[in-house]
Parts: structure tokens; sequence; C-alpha cells
């Protein structure tokens, strides 16, 4: 009988499982409405929240740890890497090390937090005559313990440079933002990432797939971790198994596997990776290997915020007017249309 791929099924909440390498995946999705002059959601939709900490949805959108702006004012990490991919809306980032930018509509954001780092994300609603809807996917890698001190670094995978892959007469697209399909390369990760390695084998897509599509997944080297979250549409057929939305597997990357599509289109966000294989000791924003190392943490954020906060403010959001840019703590700008 031959190996199935389907390892493990499990329902998709609002953060949902991982395996090694990655610590955490959150899908955020949120309908806010027009803002007002400080770019957040006007004061009637004020009444009745937890500000600061606001993860209920309420009129269709949540606050999370924003006061005026939605968003996660600046806030500390170490140890791991953020990947931030937005579907819609933007993203207003402003860190310690003096660097900033605004990015959405597809961009992607990749960070390592290394040896420590402060940042914040704002959700700024920048249009003030239309509704501001916002979804986006935030991952964690980890990172071994050799690399969790690397210098702090941030990477833009603007969304004119990610490769855009067509299947099935174009009735699939897949998003390639980290890893190969086929012939087809993402943009390399930041350099200290554990997805620079090839052999590391890190892949993340976005697929999107039409009513009766279907396409087959690249097969990965056997102990490599493959997850695959089944967010949007009503069925989805893997092999001989039917899905419903909302849900989670785990595969074997070994085994080949096809998705199928039934009368209604569906979208998939994979994560996969070889295992680092090292105990993992997380409080909180830091992400170490002992519990000594996370006393180190602390230690030094309280000593050094990391390099302190160079901006007017920890809710920090950028000029209305101001278009997708990436300003890098070594003062190289980006600037997009």
């Amino acid at each position: 009988m031959s190996k199935q791929a389907i390892k493990h099924q499990f329902p998709l909440g609002f953060q949902w499982e991982t395996q090694d390498p990655f610590l955490f995946c959150v899908h955020h999705e949120d309908h806010f409405p027009t803002g007002n002059d400080k770019m957040g959601p006007a004061s009637e939709h004020f009444k009745g929240r937890h500000m600061g900490d606001d993860f209920i949805i309420k009129d269709g959108f949540r606050m999370y740890h924003g006061k005026t702006v939605p968003g996660f004012p600046g806030h500390p990490h170490r140890g791991f890497e953020t990947i931030t991919v937005v579907r819609k809306g933007f993203v207003d980032h402003a860190d310690s090390l003096g660097a900033a930018g605004r990015y959405g509509d597809g961009d992607v954001q990749w960070m390592t937090a290394g040896k420590g780092v402060q940042h914040s994300e704002m959700f700024p609603l920048l249009s003030d005559t239309e509704e501001n809807p916002m979804e986006l996917f935030q991952v964690w890698l980890n990172l071994p313990q050799k690399d969790k001190l690397v210098e702090p670094h941030f990477k833009m995978l603007w969304r004119e440079s990610i490769p855009y892959l067509h299947f099935d007469e174009n009735k699939v697209l897949v998003e390639l933002i980290a890893g190969t399909w086929d012939q087809h390369q993402a943009i390399a990760p930041p350099p200290d990432s554990w997805a620079a390695p090839k052999e590391n084998e890190v892949f993340i897509v976005n697929i999107k797939m039409e009513p009766h599509s279907s396409v087959t997944l690249p097969v990965s080297k056997n102990g490599v971790n493959r997850s695959l979250y089944f967010y949007e549409g009503s069925e989805l057929t893997l092999d001989q198994t039917t899905f419903h939305s909302y849900t989670g597997v785990f595969l074997y990357a070994d085994v080949e596997t096809t998705l199928t599509t039934g009368d209604t289109a569906a979208s998939i966000f994979i994560l996969q990776g070889k295992p680092i294989n090292e105990q993992v000791m997380q409080y909180g924003p830091f992400v170490m290997n002992t519990k000594a190392e996370i006393q180190e943490a602390f230690e030094e954020y309280h000593q050094t915020k990391f390099g302190g906060w160079p901006w007017a403010k920890y809710d920090q959001v950028h000029d209305r007017t101001k278009g997708r840019f990436a300003k890098h703590a070594d003062g190289t700008m980006e600037e997009k249309a």
C-alpha cells in the first residue's frame, strides 16, 4: 500500500498550529471602516471596546493593541524572524534601529529580529472616503541557536518582484514567497534566515484556486515538515480526501499531493521547512533555547531597550500621503508607486 500524504488534520482557530521550524502563524482579516484624521476608525467605533487589548471582532474589526490606530505599537523581539504577508490593506513599520516603511496590497516584509529589535506594526486607515479592508498572515520562523544573536535586518519582498505562477489553464495562481517550485525561484530571504540555505527547503506559498481546478504540489525530502492551511472556500480535496473550509493539514512532503476544488474557489497557505530540532524556550516576544537565555534577553532589553525608540510615539504612523516605501537602518531608501 502506498504511503498517504496526510499526517494530521485540525480546525483552524485564530492562531494556527505550526511545525518546526515555524513557531506561529495567524491570519488577520478585518473590515476596517473609513479613516478619521488620525488614520484610525471614527470615534463611534470605540464605544464598548477594551482599547489596547482588543482582539474580539466588533463592528467587523479588531483594534489589537492599538488605541487610536489599529495594530501593534512598539514591542521587542529576539531570537526568531517575522514574515508578514499582506494581502489587503497597509502596514506602517517603525523600529528601534531607525528603519521605517509602509507596505501592503501584496507586499511581504521579512524581518530577522536576531539579537534584538523593537518594532511597531500599525494598520493605518488611509482612505477617509471608503472602507479599509485588511488581510494579512504573520508567520514566526525560528532561528537556530548559532544565529539567534545575529544583527537585526529586514527585507522587503515587493509584490512587483514576487513570482506568480499559473497552472491548470490559469485557473490556479501561486504566489511564491519563499523556496522553489520546479524551476521557479522565490526572492532570496534575509542572509541569516533559516530559509537562506537551500538544503533547509523552506517553502512558503499562497495559492488561489478557481472552481474545478487542480494543482500538484512539488515533492520535497523526507523529514521536511509541510503544513497546509485551507482558509477560504467550502471544500478542498487532497488526493481522495475532502476537507471543509478553515481546516489545517500536516502533510508528508515526500508524497506527491494533488489539490482539487469543486464548485467553489479555494485559498490555501502553505508553510514548509526542515526542522531545526533544538529545544525551544519562548517567553512572550523572546524565543531562545534555555531559561537562562530568556532571562538574559529580559535583562538586556531592560538595560538597552534594543536601541531605544527614535520615534515620536510607539504607535508611529507615517504621513497619509506617503506611498509604499522602506527606509533601512543604513539609510537606504526604497520607494514604490
